[in-house]
């Protein structure tokens, strides 16, 4: 028996090799690309293609957002005192996700007399937004099964966080650059900002472009299913709670985290923070070079610029931290995020629009700050449950993941809502 228990401690140590860092990482691959399109381009889509009223998609998205108050602790407890043969959490990758990507490709498709359909828009993506916490609180507890060793986690965060910035280059350089290059109407040779590449593009915010929307998504649609097979396939639970743990598993715990866990408090309200102001960006960005500046063929060019720091920096994040400490690695970046803030801000400004250089300037450094505060704040979560672990006695990672979830979807609810409130009054 004594044998057994050694066995299994030095397993919780497992030290991941990088094709099972890989594999987990296709997870965040896999739900930026179906789900970040969702947060960053459907807003755009409802307003001009779906042509549903400002004021009508604001009531949508806040309304689900309350539904999730209650929908994620009753995720996190449903999933916490339940297993299976092939794992506590790493089933809920294919039992929902391919719902998810299904009902994120019926948000564009073009069937017909749904089109402007406020029930319809409201029934699906609601539906999609209760799912996806079914695919993203295991997942996000699953980050914490796989092992208990530091070191391998810190590398964990750098693998995951260079697969979910490759799939934002999907999202948000090329997405926008398809769907135009797919779009039927006003059709002209536009310059990318692509080292002065040409392409001939159309105006993808006419409901013309319906089809456009859809069968790029469609394809998007494919890719992220199949990456959710391959985290599911290359993933192995480790760090699981015992079977007496998991029976006393209660909804009420997640109050009790929240009452004693500190940690995860102050992590949950710098989650709510931080993703406010990545959500407001990914709303505004669409709006933002169509109608401020006057250059959506550049947003090819420029969120390929955007993409490279949390592509090709995350392998670095370890050693910063090392160097930096904790609080200093997030003072150094989140000031880059003000700076580069502040440089859009002038290319905002009339006179500025035509300026491209500035552009990349801007996004640069304000999405190298960005990705790297919010990236690796991904490796403090497991900290948060094994904190929460030694203050209770349980290993409660679907609640805390829940409990994470709950402050970055009011994140994602403040920093999309804001938008269309602000573009309702201006008579959008």
């Amino acid at each position: 028996m004594s044998k057994t228990i050694m066995q299994s401690r030095h397993d919780e140590y497992h030290k991941l090799s990088r094709g099972e860092r890989i594999g987990y990482g296709m997870g965040d691959f896999a739900q930026n690309l179906v789900f970040g399109t969702i947060g960053g381009f459907l807003a755009l889509h409802m307003l001009t293609v779906n042509t549903i009223g400002t004021a009508t998609a604001g009531f949508i998205f806040l309304f689900v957002r309350i539904i999730n108050v209650f929908w994620d602790p009753m995720v996190g407890t449903y999933v916490d005192k339940r297993s299976s043969a092939a794992g506590k959490y790493r089933p809920w990758i294919l039992r929902a996700g391919v719902p998810l990507v299904i009902l994120s490709a019926l948000l564009f498709a073009p069937i017909p007399g749904v089109r402007g359909s406020v029930p319809f828009a409201f029934i699906v993506y609601l539906a999609l937004d209760l799912v996806y916490s079914v695919v993203n609180i295991p997942y996000g507890s699953l980050n914490a099964s796989l092992t208990r060793d530091p070191e391998s986690i810190d590398k964990l965060t750098s693998t995951r966080m260079m697969l979910a910035n490759s799939a934002n280059l999907l999202v948000y350089t090329l997405f926008p650059m398809f769907v135009q290059m797919a779009s039927p109407k006003d059709r002209s040779l536009k310059d990318t900002g692509f080292f002065g590449l040409e392409l001939n593009m159309g105006n993808y915010t006419d409901p013309s472009a319906n089809y456009a929307w859809f069968g790029v998504y469609a394809v998007y649609m494919v890719i992220g299913a199949v990456a959710l097979f391959i985290c599911y396939k290359f993933t192995k639970e480790r760090v699981v709670a015992s079977a007496e743990q998991t029976a006393n598993v209660k909804t009420t715990d997640l109050f009790l985290e929240l009452k004693n866990n500190r940690p995860l408090v102050i992590l949950g309200l710098f989650f709510m923070l931080a993703f406010t102001f990545m959500f407001f960006m990914n709303t505004v960005n669409g709006f933002f070079n169509q109608y401020v500046v006057g250059h959506s063929e550049w947003m090819g060019a420029v969120g390929l610029v955007a993409s490279i720091p949390g592509i090709l920096f995350p392998i670095f994040w370890p050693k910063l931290k090392k160097i930096f400490g904790k609080k200093g690695f997030f003072h150094i970046f989140l000031g880059m995020f003000i700076v580069g803030e502040l440089l859009t801000y002038v290319w905002s400004r009339e006179g500025m629009h035509d300026a491209l250089w500035l552009a990349y300037i801007a996004t640069f450094i304000k999405q190298w700050g960005l990705t790297s505060a919010t990236g690796f704040m991904w490796a403090l979560v497991p900290e948060v449950i094994a904190y929460g672990e030694l203050k209770s006695g349980k290993r409660n990672a679907a609640i805390i993941n829940a409990i994470m979830g709950l402050f970055f979807k009011i994140g994602f609810t403040i920093g999309g809502a804001i938008p269309l409130v602000v573009t309702g009054c201006l008579w959008f």
